[in-house]
């Protein structure tokens, strides 16, 4: 019975605080459906380096709308294009949520673009979306999954991800100082209901958000919505059914994900966006500036666990390639720290204020319980429209954190939980609890019909330890 009232909970949280996010001031018609999918992960990782095919896709082409405010040039990207008229090498990374990592919602197009545009130039392509995901975990995984690959140029799509605009200015911050001359643009996609935002000549609150840390720092940034917006107003587009209507171009299915035509629109906004960035040819480094809103994303990194973490025997380190359900996670992870014994448990210590777990979650999962500097902790869920996290109390909350959600029902996917501390060096250790959710209560009257027919699959306490996650220092 506990166990159904926080789903519940959750539930309710969730869809309050996304509805909160989206409450611009104007109608917002994104349904309860829909919002599960803006924070359902994938069941899997996309290859992080990509390489896009001609005969996949049409040649986009920048066409001929014109607003003045589709695009802030600001101090551009002349180390991306100095790059382009020397026909040096360049890397290119998208980062992002699903319309970043999903196929034909903008990057394909785009990277296919640019190669057709500069024939000569040799470009690598790195695909760092991550379904579901907003700029808090971007955060964690960046150096990982971007900043190794040293880009030439960074674009930044988590609009309709929760806009969490001090993640952003985390991201931001970690590419200045990774290098300087690696330049940035920030991609706005947006939701079901705030193309009429456009329509009014206004501008959605989370992407003003997010834009003002743009302007911060002097970044270029391109909204990907306004072309659709217009041709909804005139009748050519719809943004959001079930199936095509003959003569207009339907944008999407859902309302946030764009299928291959309003992907085509998307990638045509950068294309004008890149057009207009290219005409100021500002060579130099970016300047780390103050923080506009806080500093305390720039030390968010992720680790392999087998590396910074201490197990005992209960744990063992599985190859993802080797496992017919984790080889579709193997971009992200190469081995995970698997056990599904109550008690098994791992420690690590850090100096900072944040930690978390980026793992696998599945039919078969289980809890986990904490100790934070040797002493047994509860947790309190914080969740606001732009984050999610948990902090600890000594009397009240939960005693342990569930791996086990209603997105895990009879499929395999990424998950994240964040854990908050007061600053300082800490010794934190992770057991398996022995106490088992009752999933059938978190799952829909639908999904659980599973667990009636196959109840072998969720009777196990399994733990699937990606990453961890640390915003500080690891010792």
């Amino acid at each position: 019975m506990e166990s159904k009232k926080r789903y519940h909970l959750f539930k309710s949280v969730f869809f309050i605080g996304m509805i909160a996010l989206l409450n611009t001031g104007e109608s917002i018609a994104q349904g309860s459906d829909d919002l599960s999918k803006i924070d359902a992960s994938q069941g899997g990782a996309s290859p992080l380096v990509f390489e896009p095919k001609e005969n996949d896709m049409p040649l986009i082409a920048p066409g001929n709308f014109v607003n003045a405010s589709e695009t802030a040039v600001r101090e551009g990207l002349g180390n991306f294009f100095h790059k382009i008229e020397t026909a040096q090498p360049v890397t290119v990374a998208f980062i992002g949520g699903s319309i970043t990592q999903g196929n034909f919602c903008y990057r394909l197009q785009t990277a296919r673009y640019l190669q057709h545009l500069y024939p000569k130039v040799s470009f690598k392509w790195v695909n760092a979306g991550v379904s579901g995901t907003g700029t808090d975990l971007a955060a964690f995984r960046l150096k990982e999954q971007v900043l190794d690959y040293k880009p030439d140029l960074v674009f930044i799509e988590f609009a309709v991800n929760k806009a969490y605009a001090p993640g952003m200015e985390g991201l931001i911050r970690q590419i200045i100082k990774s290098n300087p001359q690696t330049d940035i643009c920030l991609l706005y996609t947006i939701l079901n209901g705030q193309t009429k935002i456009y329509q009014d000549g206004k501008i959605p609150e989370n992407i003003a958000r997010l834009d003002s840390v743009a302007a911060h720092y002097k970044l270029p940034s391109i909204h990907l919505g306004m072309e659709a917006a217009e041709l909804e107003k005139e009748g050519t587009l719809i943004w959001k059914n079930d199936k095509p209507v003959d003569g207009k171009i339907l944008f999407s299915n859902d309302g946030i994900h764009p299928l291959a035509k309003g992907g085509n629109l998307y990638a045509a906004a950068i294309a004008r966006g890149l057009k207009k960035i290219e005409k100021v040819q500002t060579l130099a480094a970016h300047q780390l500036r103050p923080p506009l809103i806080t500093d305390s994303w720039d030390s968010a990194r992720m680790f392999d666990p087998f590396v910074v973490a201490t197990f005992d025997a209960n744990w063992k380190f599985i190859r993802t390639t080797d496992s017919v359900h984790l080889k579709q996670f193997s971009n992200w992870f190469n081995k995970v720290a698997f056990a599904d014994q109550p008690g098994a448990s791992f420690t690590f210590r850090f100096t900072g204020d944040l930690f978390g777990i980026f793992d696998i979650g599945g039919p078969e999962v289980g809890q986990l319980q904490f100790k934070v500097d040797g002493h047994p902790v509860l947790l309190q869920r914080r969740s606001s429209p732009e984050l999610i996290y948990y902090v600890t109390d000594n009397t009240q909350g939960e005693p342990t954190l569930d791996r086990f959600n209603f997105f895990c029902n009879n499929r395999y996917r990424g998950q994240h939980d964040l854990i908050q501390l007061t600053p300082g060096v800490h010794e934190i250790t992770v057991t398996i609890s022995d106490k088992k959710a009752d999933k059938k209560t978190i799952l829909t009257e639908k999904q659980s019909q599973d667990i009636s027919q196959h109840p072998e699959k969720y009777e196990r306490t399994a733990v699937y330890i990606g990453k961890i996650l640390i915003r500080g220092k690891i010792i």
